[in-house]
């Protein structure tokens, strides 16, 4: 049988010479390779007071908006859901009751909205799915947690603050003034 490529070689069976079994060219050589890279930059970062620069198409935490009022923007049309591969959307709406229209832009709003991150491949479908521009991919990392609970991200944790009560936390949360 033909092989599918060229690179094929064939091995060298002749016997080792004295200086072959006793390796120490073979350890010298190492110990070369090896001291060189003493010499060379640190490809280490020191992370908690150096930050690594991240690519402009970098996809983390997922963040419900809200508009330049507090609102919510998020009208639970369920189209993040469907758009969502893995399925780690989960969403419930709710009607709005009247004297809510300061909490909600439209007369429907998610009443529940469960991300699973474990579920979550990051790929990005639910933030370009969304109409009302309310859900986002951050540049904030998926903190690590021990419990499986952990890691199914409720409304209430995804949520930005209020930009009438916390503007700077809105700010922060937007990526401005950074």
């Amino acid at each position: 049988m033909q092989a599918l490529t060229n690179r094929a070689q064939a091995v060298n069976r002749k016997p080792m010479t004295i200086m072959e079994k006793l390796y120490l060219p073979s350890i010298a050589k190492g110990m070369g390779i090896t001291f060189s890279h003493i010499f060379k930059k640190q490809p280490t970062i020191q992370y908690p007071e150096e930050k690594r620069p991240f690519s402009p198409v970098f996809r983390g935490l997922h963040v419900l908006n809200r508009d330049e009022e507090g609102r919510e923007r998020c009208t639970a049309c369920g189209l993040c859901a469907v758009a969502c591969p893995a399925e780690a959307i989960t969403m419930e709406a709710a009607e709005r009751l009247p004297g809510e229209e300061n909490l909600y832009r439209e007369e429907k709003y998610a009443a529940r909205y469960e991300i699973n991150m474990l579920r979550c491949i990051f790929c990005g479908l639910c933030e370009e799915a969304c109409p009302k521009d309310a859900i986002y991919l951050s540049e904030t990392f998926a903190p690590a947690n021990f419990a499986r609970k952990g890691f199914i991200y409720g409304k209430d944790d995804l949520l930005i603050p209020d930009p009438t009560k916390d503007p700077a936390g809105f700010a922060a949360a937007k990526g401005e003034g950074q």
